[in-house]
């Protein structure tokens, strides 16, 4: 069962006096029920706003979203309806996304009551993400970054998500937490049989807890597969050359190879493929034409 549908999304910032930023340029995504996909870009890619987007933090300038079924409405006063409180996010910063004037427990147990839920406590979700009860009555400050993370994610699992979504859940812990956080949410969300969208910088953390991959330039999915073929097998420029950079301990002391350039203006986005002035196999074509087709979105690979 298809929990998350993304179709041809466009998602725009607007300020006075500078240009409109196309952050989401016609994105496309699934994601089914226990199936963890991993959403993986350099910074700037688009790969946050897309997230923002599908809890309803950002409207669509185009496309569509749909969760369970039902199409996602930006965020207004209103109480949401009980479908879409189904998709629940885990921020990048622990430190900013509790409240620190309330204890832990208390933020929990909103979302208990948003469910309905009159037999878990706050206690039950401490427990269930690693963490002491007695932790309920304590405030934000009190913990570690790695702990504080473990809370946002006891607080999205008390609203019992069909949909999970990590918009860069371990990029500001330690490298001993980062590992265990994204493990626990794997196991938690296929536990449950919730989906899961995780977006991450780090492609050996997504590679250990993925069963899909989605690699994003620039606003566009360029290729998406299992994640052991797209690992063992990277169609797409831009993918070999993510792959290509993560360092291998290997013993060797040689450095990875660096992606040349940055990634272009979201602003003025280059003509044809959004890749061609990095890519080393650009072509005529490129420079002309986006490509639109399939799994990999590069003329080297364009069907027969």
């Amino acid at each position: 069962m298809t929990l998350l549908t993304i179709d041809d999304l466009v998602v725009e910032h607007r300020t006075p006096g500078r240009p409109l930023v196309r952050a989401v340029a016609g994105a496309s995504l699934t994601v089914a029920a226990g199936e963890v996909v991993g959403l993986v870009g350099e910074s700037g890619c688009g790969k946050s706003t897309l997230a923002r987007a599908v809890c309803g933090l950002h409207p669509a300038a185009a496309g569509t979203i749909t969760v369970g079924g039902h199409p996602v409405s930006p965020l207004g006063l209103r109480s949401r309806s009980r479908a879409l409180t189904g998709a629940q996010m885990v921020f990048q910063d622990p430190y900013a996304s509790l409240n620190p004037r309330r204890r832990v427990g208390a933020q929990i147990a909103d979302g208990l009551r948003t469910a309905g839920d009159r037999t878990t406590t706050p206690e039950d979700l401490l427990e269930r993400v690693g963490l002491p009860r007695d932790f309920a009555g304590r405030f934000p400050h009190e913990f570690s970054g790695g702990q504080r993370q473990r809370i946002a994610i006891a607080r999205a699992l008390a609203v019992r998500p069909s949909l999970l979504i990590g918009d860069e859940p371990i990029s500001a812990l330690d490298a001993s937490a980062q590992s265990h956080v994204a493990r626990l949410m794997r196991d938690l969300a296929v536990e449950s049989g919730a989906g899961l969208l995780f977006i991450s910088h780090d492609l050996s953390v997504v590679r250990l807890i993925a069963d899909r991959i989605a690699v994003m330039y620039l606003g566009r999915i360029v290729e998406t597969g299992p994640t052991a073929e797209v690992w063992a097998d990277p169609r797409h420029p831009y993918t070999r050359a993510l792959l290509g950079a993560i360092p291998h301990p290997d013993g060797r002391g040689v450095l990875p190879a660096e992606l040349p350039g940055d990634v272009p203006d979201p602003a003025d986005p280059p003509s044809g493929c959004r890749f061609h002035p990095r890519c080393p196999l650009v072509m005529d074509v490129c420079r002309d034409r986006e490509p639109e087709f399939g799994p990999v979105a590069c003329w080297l690979h364009e069907p027969a």
